[in-house]
């Protein structure tokens, strides 16, 4: 093997990938050691570097096995095969079926040869066919043969990238070769006679395309985006840039070098960042990343194959955007050592100052954020500081309400710090810690109830005028003269009075522990007080009383009305009481018959079961059934006790087996004899006979008045009769109007000397009239139906008909009238 360093290669070393082979200084190739030689060629890696630039190249060397020669009895020589060779030689006839004569002549002994691969370089130029090399048989002397070959780019796609003279055994190339496309072939050469017959086995054929450098490398992306932090030390890697070459990457023409060709700003450094040649791995190079100085670098990288060659090599360029992010290495600081504020007293959520900072770190990130605290000035929590989102600023906010009368202004110490930690290194500044005076302003306050809601107790029945108790109200206003009033301003029963100077409230009526304005015993009003401050306050305050009950109210008997039978057995009445007032004042209740009437005490008896409970029966044997007012004395247990003498009403009627009253009893009892019952059933006859004669009579006269409306009665057409009307005059006044108007035309000359055919509608025809029949007055009772409408025909027929109710035509109203002037008529003043 031979190589040029272009420095009269002293000092060259040559390696290779095999233990069975070494290479000498001069470029020698030889076996190690004895071995077996494979058939097939062996494809070897020999690496020549330079100690002095260590500069490194390799090569492919194929080593190809000639066979051994029987009748010269010498060693068989190696050949080396260099890609296109074959072509290029004096004779490129290969002779894969060799054969041997023994030394008789008469056996013939054959093997065969393997055939080296064969190189074609890509992007050959032609002219194409181009050939390759030329297979033949020893025994075209003989016979004739014809060859052919198989396989990939012969007989299968792609089709015909490879062809054969059949005669002659000439291999060609039909068209440029693309190692990206296909890096080799395989072939089978064959060799038959003129009938088809096989002359010689198969023989397998490579061929490899040798790369040429037709490909620059591609970047994976034509923009990369890193991000590396401020302050970084050199070295700190910030991405990887990618590029790929088409190119075989065993040979130099697909080996990519990367190199920065520019960055963009170069501050503070115009080299900032590095790259890996071999891997794309940028890192930094220099210190001094500063992001409030340079917040983005664009950096442009070169990718070249030919390992790196730029006057060999093919070159592509990549973009490289890389962003210097934030670190909190500034502190945020007070523009200002001092703030001031001003709120009035007993106002919540109001912003009394905003602290201004700046932060030279990004803004609206953890770096930046502000985060207020209050050191110092505070102790009751009346103030905190928020951050506004969008400005950074601190808005001191009252969140408890400051009393003007117990502090007057507060010097608060604040300080500033951000979300996020402050980078190794960066001490907190001076600057971080300020002082806020605020001050408060007195406003006038309501004045308050100190006792509020204020309890009482006394008893109910209280006579009107009573004091009950002082409601006064406290002005913490305490620095202003101000006189307090007082106001009711609920009092549901209107049972109580305040003195409007000096809060006394008295009784306006008596208290009723049992008026429905009572609640568990608790009657509630509610009072208010008001300043005479500018502006006026009032504040408001609830007393309440609780009602102490008293026996104020007598027992009433339960139930008012009951049922017995009227012979003595089980069937008992019982009774009870109800108080409005509560304990001690109810139950127990004591039950009485009083002594008069005597008849009380003689027919009924009250048996006592408990101290509420009581049962009312009859006393005698028999009573007779009807409605009994029982008059029974209730006492109460109050001190003193009340009692009351209440009626009841009990319906004494006669009884089933069940001891259950009968329906007829429950009617006698109601006071009502058999004779009676009788009577009133005897009625209730008569009365629905009546009611169902005058349906029957109606429904008859409603008959015949329908009957009447289909037959005209002759007294009722109007046509024959002289209807009289009521006078309708307006008196005198109505001798102004002109009526000659009204008066008939003196002649008929106008009427009589119209054209033929031309008439008023709303006047009877003058002249001859034509005979029409003369329609029946009395309808035929057997049709009526005919009978209106041979009515309606004739009356459609006859044009003297009244009425003229057609068209009217009122262009003419004559010159005159043959009938007299009405003025004469007088019209009665009745």
């Amino acid at each position: 093997v031979k190589f040029n360093n272009c420095a009269g290669n002293k000092g060259v070393r040559y390696e290779t990938n095999s233990l069975d082979f070494k290479v000498r200084a001069d470029g020698t190739m030889y076996a190690a050691h004895q071995l077996q030689m494979p058939s097939k060629p062996l494809v070897l890696r020999v690496a020549a570097w330079d100690p002095q630039s260590l500069g490194r190249r390799e090569a492919i060397v194929r080593l190809l096995v000639a066979e051994k020669s029987q009748h010269s009895g010498h060693k068989p020589k190696g050949r080396r095969v260099v890609p296109g060779e074959l072509a290029q030689q004096q004779s490129d006839t290969l002779l894969p079926w060799h054969q041997h004569q023994s030394a008789n002549g008469l056996r013939r002994q054959k093997r065969d040869w393997v055939i080296p691969p064969i190189n074609v370089p890509e992007n050959s130029r032609g002219p194409f066919p181009q050939q390759l090399v030329r297979i033949r048989s020893d025994k075209d002397k003989e016979i004739h043969i014809r060859y052919s070959i198989t396989g990939v780019g012969a007989d299968q796609p792609p089709m015909e990238v490879f062809s054969i003279d059949p005669v002659s055994g000439r291999m060609y190339v039909t068209r440029p070769m693309d190692r990206e496309e296909r890096a080799s072939y395989h072939l089978r050469a064959h060799a038959v006679d003129m009938n088809g017959n096989k002359v010689e086995n198969p023989i397998d054929l490579y061929i490899y395309v040798i790369d040429m450098n037709d490909n620059r490398p591609e970047f994976i992306n034509q923009v990369y985006n890193g991000s590396v932090d401020e302050g970084s030390k050199p070295g700190t890697y910030v991405m990887t840039v990618t590029a790929n070459d088409a190119d075989d990457s065993t040979t130099a023409n697909g080996m990519v070098r990367y190199r920065i060709v520019t960055q963009t700003p170069q501050s503070p450094s115009q080299n900032m960042f590095t790259i890996n040649s071999e891997t794309g791995d940028i890192v930094t190079v220099a210190a001094g990343l500063d992001r409030e100085k340079v917040q983005q670098y664009i950096v442009i990288v070169q990718a070249t194959d030919m390992e790196g060659n730029l006057n060999y090599g093919l070159s592509n360029t990549a973009t490289a955007i890389i962003t210097v992010t934030d670190v909190n290495d500034n502190p945020p600081e007070f523009t200002t050592s001092t703030y001031s504020g001003e709120v009035p007293e007993n106002r919540v959520e109001v912003v009394v100052a905003n602290l201004t900072v700046m932060d030279r770190d990004q803004p609206h990130s953890p770096n930046w954020n502000a985060i207020y605290r209050i050191i110092s000035g505070d102790p009751s929590g009346h103030f905190t500081i928020r951050t506004d989102p969008v400005t950074n600023e601190g808005m001191v906010t009252v969140v408890k309400a400051v009393d003007y009368e117990m502090n007057r202004a507060f010097m608060l110490t604040v300080m500033v710090s951000n979300q996020a930690p402050l980078a190794s290194g960066i001490q907190m500044s001076f600057q971080s810690t300020a002082g806020v005076t605020i001050s408060v302003t007195d406003v006038n306050e309501a004045p308050y109830f100190p006792t509020n809601h204020k309890l009482i107790r006394l008893e109910e029945g209280v006579p009107t005028g009573t004091v009950l108790t002082t409601f006064s109200a406290v002005d913490p206003d305490r620095f202003m003269q101000q006189a307090v009033r007082y106001s009711k301003l609920s009092d549901p029963a209107n049972w109580l009075n305040i003195n409007a100077t000096n809060g006394q409230i008295t009784t306006a009526a008596v208290l009723d522990r049992e008026s429905d304005y009572i609640k568990n015993n608790v009657y509630e009003a509610t009072f208010l007080a008001a300043d005479n401050g500018i502006p006026p306050a009032s504040g408001t305050g609830t007393l309440q009383i609780y009602l102490i009950d008293i026996n104020d109210n007598a027992p009433e008997l339960l139930p008012k009305e009951a049922q017995i039978c009227e012979k003595p057995n089980l069937n008992v009445i019982n009774i009870t009481a109800a108080d409005a007032d509560i304990d001690p004042n109810v139950g127990p209740f004591v039950f009485e018959l009083p002594s008069v009437p005597s008849a009380v005490r003689k027919n009924w008896t009250i048996t006592r079961l408990n101290g509420d409970y009581a049962q009312l029966s009859l006393r005698i044997m028999y009573l007779e059934a009807g409605v009994y007012d029982v008059p029974i004395i209730v006492t109460d247990s109050g001190n003193p006790p009340l009692y009351n003498t209440s009626v009841i009403k009990v319906k004494v009627c006669p009884c089933d087996e069940n001891g259950d009253c009968t329906t007829i009893g429950a009617v006698a009892a109601a006071g009502l004899g058999t004779g009676a019952i009788i009577a009133i059933l005897i009625c209730i006859i008569i009365l629905l006979t009546m009611v169902l004669l005058f349906v029957v009579w109606m429904k008859r006269r409603e008959k015949e008045r329908h009957t009447k409306q289909l037959l005209i009665d002759p007294e009722d057409d109007v046509r024959d009769n002289i209807l009289k009307y009521d006078e309708e005059g307006g008196g005198e006044e109505d001798q102004d109007y002109d009526l000659s108007q009204l008066q008939q035309p003196e002649t008929m000359d106008h009427v009589l000397n119209k054209t033929p055919g031309v008439r008023r509608v709303d006047e009877r025809p003058i002249g001859a009239e034509t005979q029409y029949p003369i329609r029946p007055v009395i309808p035929h009772p057997g049709d009526i139906g005919d009978f209106i409408n041979e009515g309606l025909r004739a009356a459609d027929n006859d044009p003297t008909a009244p009425p003229y109710d057609s068209l009217l035509v009122f262009d003419y109203e004559g010159s005159g009238s043959t009938a007299r002037s009405l003025r004469p008529l007088h019209y009665s003043s009745s």
